[in-house]
């Protein structure tokens, strides 16, 4: 079980916390409500790529955002808003240094800015002695994206509706070759398409081990952006590939690290790729109460 003390701070006072990225398996829109919103299906799987938080205890109820990313104002800063969240929601007195040191790209299906988020408020659950409760960090979560409740949630999930819902699912096994095309994928542009498909059947959970499956984003990611296509084709050389999220990352499943790791020593210069192996459970899962 995970405790502070497996987080220990530098000596500048800094600790380091995990926020790993999450790959869509599969993702099926199956129907859209009245208020516009999507429905889908997907299957959320946790990996070993991360970002680190780093955070530093403040006793004067200041939350300072340290090191800021270029071009992303701290009210746009969703590390920045989740502590304030926090420390409004609770009347918590004390504050933080936030610093993220990024290595999930934004903009790529998987999770970054969410996970970030989510890290946050587990990491200062803690950190200020709250004890909230799971169910109420993904309530919050839920106010800030709608993948941050997945990464409080913290295990590989069959996830539906709006994403609200979750049910853990056992995770894959082995590694993923992750490839991250040159280009930034709004998701707002891809579910707007005409051409999105919207009526994907609905897949039982006791089905999704034989199912066929897809990401239903990818043929629109694609023709918008056709250099995600080429990254598909690259990777599926070596195992079937397909998109994440809404884009623009590509990613295929490897038993072995050794396989993976031929896959990316085989990268173009041009390209940039990672390994990351599957994760059952979010590495700050019990820090939430």
């Amino acid at each position: 079980m995970a405790t502070l003390n497996d987080f220990p701070p530098d000596a500048a006072g800094w600790r380091a916390f995990p926020a790993p990225a999450k790959l869509n398996l599969f993702l099926h829109i199956v129907g859209r409500r009245d208020d516009g919103y999507h429905l889908l299906q997907s299957v959320f799987q946790l990996i070993d790529l991360a970002d680190s938080i780093r955070l530093r205890w403040r006793d004067d109820g200041d939350i300072v955002r340290v090191d800021p990313l270029p071009g992303v104002p701290a009210e746009s800063d969703l590390t920045v808003r989740a502590a304030r969240l926090l420390q409004r929601e609770t009347g918590c007195r004390f504050g933080v240094d936030i610093a993220v040191d990024k290595r999930l790209p934004m903009g790529g299906g998987v999770g970054g800015g969410s996970s970030d988020a989510a890290t946050v408020l587990l990491a200062l659950n803690r950190l200020w002695r709250l004890d909230l409760s799971r169910e109420r960090l993904m309530q919050l979560g839920a106010s800030l994206g709608a993948d941050v409740p997945f990464f409080i949630f913290g295990e590989t999930a069959f996830v539906e509706g709006i994403g609200e819902r979750m049910t853990a699912v056992p995770s894959a096994a082995g590694y993923f070759v992750v490839l991250h095309p040159p280009v930034h994928v709004p998701t707002p542009e891809i579910f707007r398409d005409p051409c999105l498909t919207r009526d994907t059947p609905s897949l039982n959970m006791r089905d999704l081990n034989t199912a066929t499956t897809r990401n239903d984003l990818q043929a629109v990611a694609v023709r918008k952006h056709p250099v995600v296509g080429q990254y598909i084709a690259w990777l599926g050389r070596f195992s079937p590939a397909r998109m994440t999220g809404s884009g623009s990352c590509v990613f295929a499943h490897f038993a072995s690290q050794a396989g993976a790791d031929t896959v990316v020593s085989q990268l173009p210069r041009d390209m940039t790729g990672w390994v990351a192996k599957a994760a059952d459970r979010h590495p700050l899962k019990e820090f939430a109460g």
